[in-house]
Parts: C-alpha cells; structure tokens; sequence
C-alpha cells in the first residue's frame, strides 16, 4: 500500500475511533440521563385502540 493509502486509512480509522469514543463520553456524562430511559412498554406508539 502506498504513503498515501496508509495516512488515508489511518485518519479514517483514528477520526471514527475518536467519533465513536466522543458519543460514548457524552452519553455516559450527561446529567439526568438515567431518568430519560425508557423502556419499550413506556412508549405510547399510538398504534392500538386500547
């Protein structure tokens, strides 16, 4: 593979590492996230004529 492939494949490996690592700071920091989990029975989707 040529100079230009590896810096390439390099940037877009370490740019999705650091994209994937950045979402999963800020999920797991942000404040009162755990009150806004929902669970599936929690969601009224509307589709039942209950």
């Amino acid at each position: 593979m040529t100079t230009a492939g590896w810096i390439i494949m390099l940037g877009a490996t370490g740019g999705m590492t650091l994209l994937l690592v950045w979402c999963i700071c800020k999920v797991l920091r942000t404040p009162g996230s755990s009150e806004h989990l929902h669970s599936p029975s929690d969601i009224d989707t509307r589709d039942r004529n209950a």
